[in-house]
């Protein structure tokens, strides 16, 4: 169920208040008990990160490729180092 934050216009008391989708906004201020609240834009906390679902599961094709990064050594030997 998302949590939504109201702010009262009339004594901008603010707060959160967890709703399902369907329910109607709330209108009555329960600092004030006047009608004046208004639905706050806040961050979402939903975030996608790492190598994500997109990757592993719906891709299509080939497997993606692990990214490599040449930090100018090696442990072989092979390019001059040892």
């Amino acid at each position: 169920m998302p949590i939504y934050e109201y702010q009262c216009g009339a004594c901008n008391h603010e707060f959160e208040a967890m709703q399902k989708m369907s329910d109607d906004k709330l209108t009555d201020c329960p600092e004030c008990n006047k009608p004046e609240l208004k639905k706050l834009i806040s961050a979402s906390g939903f975030r996608l990160k790492g190598s994500g679902w997109y990757e592993t599961d719906f891709k299509k094709g080939a497997p993606a490729k692990a990214s490599t990064s040449n930090t100018g050594s090696c442990s072989s030997g092979s390019c001059g180092c040892g």
